[in-house]
């Protein structure tokens, strides 16, 4: 397992000015046809959303009021409660509009016929299952990870790949109030 804090993470300026990201992990690493990425964006903005043909999309807001994502007769919605993933086809054309202000989204992307990704709130222990990639990202509270009992808090977490098959690999709450994020990334071929 491989942890971050997320304000840690270098931010980079989208090219339409209306937002920033932080890269978690993308696998392969550096490749423009990522198999899996893993980011932390902050949208600052109204404006385009970046389309990104053959890769499903799931976008889980952290803070702020929400973004509403549209597709004029194709789609809609308004991820507006923290911690609610929305699944949607990356080669949709959106437009992002923010009803409440800027916000913080996690976005997990997979490429459609190489990985899937199922991405949920969790409240317990989360053992990651062998051969999958995954990412953790803690909402509230505080948790420990197995292998080397480090504690994370908000905004931090940890990922691995699908390789990584340590003994002890697991998440353990370490706090009533604990609520995190598991993003588990399945290859397909």
């Amino acid at each position: 397992m491989r942890h971050f804090d997320v304000e840690m993470l270098t931010p980079g300026r989208w090219r339409n000015g209306g937002g920033t990201t932080r890269e978690i992990a993308s696998r392969p690493t550096g490749a423009e046809d990522f198999g899996w990425r893993a980011s932390v964006a902050d949208i600052d903005r109204d404006g385009p959303f970046s389309a990104f043909g053959g890769v499903d999309r799931t976008l889980t807001l952290l803070a702020g009021n929400g973004v509403l994502l549209t597709s004029p007769g194709v789609f809609e919605r308004l991820p507006a409660r923290a911690g609610e993933p929305v699944t949607f086809s990356g080669d949709l054309a959106l437009s992002a509009e923010l009803p409440g202000g800027g916000c913080r989204v996690l976005n997990i992307m997979a490429r459609r016929g190489q990985w899937t990704a199922q991405v949920e709130p969790v409240t317990g222990r989360v053992v990651p299952p062998s051969g999958h990639a995954g990412v953790f990202y803690v909402l509230h509270g505080r948790w420990q990870t197995g292998q080397d009992g480090h504690a994370l808090a908000s905004g931090q977490g940890v990922w691995w790949d699908e390789d990584d098959n340590a003994p002890g690999a697991e998440v353990a709450p370490l706090s009533p109030d604990a609520l995190a994020l598991w993003a588990d990334l399945t290859p397909t071929g």
